[in-house]
């Protein structure tokens, strides 16, 4: 089966003035503007499967909502080359639109003075939607997204996490086979959060809608992507499991041991003990040194367990790890 998304040495340039400071250089701004090229995305090439669920991460001004709005078919690309469901999305953009969904956190696609339902059947008639498919896509996301409570409020009424469940309704209602998010979680609790994550599981796994994903919070990204691709400057620094970036640059993992008693000095070779309350102590361990289950073994030989537990790092901690120490400019 093809990609449903071909990217290869996308680019993706601004011109940006260049300003003087100071008297001399206001005028010379008024009579000679200069301006420089900002490259936000610098020869990406990655491909999408049917299907998949791919995180998009990247610090603030990595490229990430450059790439998307290419993909989208809301910017021109300054090079390269794409193609996502056959089509050229800025070339092709009215036929491609009627196959895709976006949300992007910080701006609604709904009607801001009607009421969500109104703005809803709008959608209805703007894509040519059936009336049986509507009503029957209406009521599922009515259903898993809990909109019944507000389908009759305006949409500035409406709450942060209200909008963006009635924003992914809007996105689906219409079959795409592929759905762009941008920061679709940013700013809401932790309860409105997990109904958009389980939502998103939802339309992948039950309808098979292929899901990019670009978000600042990593445990969306935890919960929802087995792979994902990093950006920065522009440049596409990892495209791969989840799991194989936290085996490569993960760091320590960790150990909570709950001993049947209270122990001297329960040292073990092969870890460091890094905080000690009573009979239960946290071990900290190098991945590539030794395996959870050979130093659960050690222990074993040595002292009486009652209880234990293998922690991994954060995800959030192995990224930071990767942008502020740069690890993967060198692989």
């Amino acid at each position: 089966m093809p990609p449903i998304i071909q990217v290869s040495h996308l680019t993706k340039y601004f011109k940006v003035s260049v300003h003087h400071r100071g008297f001399w250089g206001a005028f010379r701004n008024l009579i000679s503007r200069q301006y420089r090229l900002a490259r936000a995305v610098d020869g990406i090439t990655f491909q999408v499967q049917p299907g998949e669920l791919v995180g998009y991460l990247g610090p603030n001004g990595a490229g990430k909502s450059t790439t998307i709005k290419m993909l989208a078919g809301l910017l021109v690309p300054s090079g390269g080359e794409i193609l996502v469901n056959g089509y050229l999305p800025w070339r092709e953009r009215q036929a491609y639109v009627a196959k895709i969904g976006a949300v992007f956190g910080q701006r609604t696609t709904l009607w801001w003075d009607l009421p969500v339902i109104e703005s809803l059947e709008l959608l209805q008639y703007i894509y040519r939607i059936p009336g049986d498919r509507f009503r029957r896509n209406l009521d599922e996301f009515r259903q898993v997204l809990a909109l019944d409570s507000f389908l009759d409020i305006p949409v500035r009424a409406l709450s942060l996490g209200q909008r963006m469940r009635a924003d992914l309704c809007a996105a689906l209602l219409h079959d795409p086979l592929l759905l762009f998010l941008d920061e679709p979680t940013i700013g809401l609790d932790v309860v409105a959060k997990e109904r958009i994550r389980q939502f998103i599981l939802h339309i992948n796994r039950a309808r098979g809608v292929t899901v990019l994903l670009t978000t600042h919070d990593l445990s969306d990204v935890e919960k929802l992507c087995e792979r994902v691709l990093i950006i920065d400057h522009g440049q596409l620094l990892y495209d791969g499991e989840l799991t194989s970036l936290r085996d490569r640059f993960g760091g320590k993992r960790r150990l909570l041991v709950d001993f049947a008693q209270e122990y001297v000095d329960p040292q073990v070779e092969g870890a460091q003990i890094t905080v000690r309350e009573g009979s239960r102590v946290t071990y900290e361990f190098e991945r590539n040194t030794i395996t959870a289950s050979g130093l659960i073994s050690r222990l074993s030989e040595l002292y009486r367990i009652r209880d234990l537990e293998v922690r991994e790092p954060e995800i959030e901690e192995t990224v930071r790890r990767i942008y502020e120490q740069k690890l993967l400019e060198n692989h």
